[in-house]
């Protein structure tokens, strides 16, 4: 079992950057596929990013490509959210999630459905 703790949200104008972390405990983070996730004021949850527990394949929703970055750090069982280019339509509650369901190789997961254990969140604001 693996317990996230996220961090690195808070209060950032539109075009700014926040980098999200993803603290995971236990000793075999390697082997874990690992996602971003965020809610949105009065929506539903929806997919932001993933990364294979390889490391070598990545995927982003639409609406963040090209301005977001996932990354991880198997030697400090850290994932990551680099997040550019912010707009007000990013602000949300982001949660990141984790399985070892799959082959580390397997491709990046992008449905809730398929992680087993989630952060409590932390909560991004976006000015205008």
């Amino acid at each position: 079992q693996v317990q996230l703790v996220e961090s690195g949200g808070g209060l950032v104008q539109a075009g700014g950057s926040l980098r999200l972390s993803c603290a995971a405990s236990g000793r075999t983070f390697s082997t874990y596929a690992m996602g971003w996730f965020r809610q949105p004021p009065g929506k539903e949850r929806e997919f932001v990013a993933a990364i294979s527990g390889s490391g070598t394949n990545t995927y982003y929703a639409d609406s963040v490509k090209g301005r977001f970055t996932i990354s991880r750090d198997d030697a400090t069982n850290t994932a990551y959210l680099q997040m550019n280019s912010l707009k007000p339509e990013d602000t949300a509650v982001y949660y990141c999630a984790a399985t070892r369901r799959y082959s580390i190789f397997h491709i990046p997961l992008r449905a809730g459905p398929d992680y087993d254990y989630w952060g409590q969140g932390t909560q991004v604001t976006v000015s205008s």
